[in-house]
């Protein structure tokens, strides 16, 4: 009868040492998961960048269609000097806003790899509290046993 004590805390070890794995390999791979929809989100930001970039062009081309015959009906003559400056004006607007939003994406971009970067390392440290737990369950068993024989 004095084994059955031994055997319950060696099968209870046994099972929170696969208890505790189990959990750690979860945790982990839902980290893992994490991080790959936040690469998948700085994807989706660059693809976003593009859509955004070619709808801007689509637009600016009208505004510059739109500006040539608002300046033609004014009487002012293509090329002179007021047509000039205001196409100049647009150009640089035009660059502007196209940089802003380069930007805007990159810091959006730059953000999900750091958010997949941090749940990556969270998956990690999950991983070895984990295996953490089990060298506690270990020994905690084996000081149990010891404490038995004694």
């Amino acid at each position: 009868m004095t084994w059955i004590i031994p055997a319950v805390v060696g099968v209870s070890a046994v099972a929170g040492i696969q208890q505790a794995g189990a959990i750690g390999k979860y945790t982990q791979s839902a980290f893992n998961r994490k991080a790959q929809i936040d690469e998948q989100k700085a994807e989706a930001i660059e693809n976003q960048l593009t859509l955004d970039l070619s709808t801007f062009d689509k637009k600016f081309k009208q505004l510059e269609g739109t500006t040539v015959v608002n300046t033609n009906k004014s009487g002012v003559i293509e090329g002179s000097g007021s047509s000039q400056i205001i196409k100049l004006s647009n150009l640089f607007e035009k660059e502007i806003e196209k940089d802003k939003m380069r930007y805007n994406a990159e810091i959006g971009k730059a953000r999900a790899f750091e958010s997949a970067a941090f749940a990556r390392i969270e998956g990690s440290i999950a991983k070895q509290r984990s295996q953490m737990e089990q060298i506690s369950i270990v020994s905690s068993a084996g000081s149990s046993l010891l404490s038995m024989r004694g």
